[in-house]
């Protein structure tokens, strides 16, 4: 079947989300955003509030004062210029910066530290307008984000009717009391009903978030097809590895049988498993296993013993348990050693005889 008829049922591979990340492509919610910075700049005017109040009442004092019969002349123009950028212009640029630092971890927290110009690299199908109006009008996106605004207006509209409404009480009780106690009154209460505004849109920035994470999975999530190709493509293909295994392992038997002339004897089962042994005194603790196979190489190996006049020995319980118990290249174990020893003693008596 044709890949692009196969349905994407598989998960992601981490090399599929990877260069989805390196794209720019990862799960983000401008909600989050939205909400952290609202409800941290709630935070940072109720922590500098009485700093930002102090620089206003200097304002206001300057003004009422006699500062608007000031007359501006070339000057004290510029004096005065730099005298209110200095009064308000820190605390609005400290406010500033808070809310960029705000912003900036807000999106950290969601995708993690990610720098790549590839969303700013222009695309032809970016550049259609035909394709931009169809996808503004007519994709589930721009539904989605519709009914996500509809609820996102409803649920300020509520909290900031219920808020009004509990003030309904107290609203004509503020005719009494001074300008200061007024602006208190409405600083606060703009600050509380924007507080309860922000708690609600970080619930809906919570979900928000888990439904872009749930349709970035859904929109990478890969055919078999797929899965199978990517394999290939980090691991090799299965085929050509499989064949270099295979050539790995006959060069490996080519080496084990030309160790196997050199060995003292050959333990054998006496077709099916085949054990060449070699001890050189003073240099080894126990014999050493320098070949060893079973069925045809067993064959094999017993053919090349009897080419080069080494001894074979049919010992079947021996050499099924060398066979299985020890690799090539490993001496032999204590538990064989009697075994082994009478094979090899045996072996030397017959060499012996025929030098004699």
């Amino acid at each position: 079947m044709a890949d692009e008829y196969q349905e994407k049922t598989e998960q992601p591979t981490p090399k599929r989300l990877q260069e989805a990340r390196e794209k720019g492509n990862v799960p983000k919610s401008t909600e989050v955003n939205s909400a952290l910075v609202l409800l941290g700049g709630v935070g940072l005017i109720y922590l500098s509030g009485g700093f930002i109040y102090h620089k206003l009442i200097l304002i206001f004092k300057g003004i009422f004062n006699g500062g608007y019969m000031i007359n501006l002349t070339d000057d004290n123009i510029l004096f005065y210029l730099f005298r209110g950028l200095r009064i308000i212009g820190l605390p609005t640029f400290l406010f500033m910066v808070g809310i960029m630092v705000i912003a900036v971890a807000a999106s950290v927290m969601q995708v993690g530290f990610l720098l790549t110009p590839q969303p700013l690299i222009p695309k032809g199908e970016r550049l259609n307008p035909f394709k931009g109006i169809k996808k503004v009008l007519f994709s589930a996106r721009t539904i989605e984000e519709s009914v996500k605004n509809l609820v996102k207006l409803t649920i300020v509209l509520t909290i900031a009717y219920l808020a009004m409404k509990g003030y309904q009480n107290v609203f004509p009780l503020l005719v009494d009391q001074e300008v200061s106690q007024i602006g208190e009154f409405m600083v606060k209460g703009a600050l509380t009903i924007t507080f309860k505004i922000g708690l609600a849109l970080a619930f809906i920035a919570g979900g928000d978030y888990a439904f872009q994470r749930y349709e970035h999975t859904k929109n990478l999530k890969m055919t078999k097809q797929e899965i199978k190709e990517e394999t290939k493509q980090t691991e090799g293909d299965p085929k050509i590895k499989s064949r270099i295994r295979a050539m790995q392992l006959e060069m490996s038997r080519r080496r084990m049988m030309q160790e196997v002339p050199k060995a003292d004897v050959v333990i054998t089962n006496p077709t099916h498993y085949a054990v060449a042994l070699k001890y050189e005194p003073g240099k080894m603790v126990s014999p050493k296993v320098i070949a060893k196979g079973k069925n045809r190489i067993a064959l094999k190996i017993r053919e090349i013993a009897e080419q080069h006049g080494v001894p074979v020995m049919e010992d079947p319980p021996l050499a099924r348990a060398l066979y299985q118990v020890v690799q090539i290249g490993e001496e032999v174990p204590e538990k064989f050693f009697q075994a082994v020893a009478e094979v090899l003693a045996y072996v030397y008596k017959i060499k012996n005889k025929n030098v004699m």
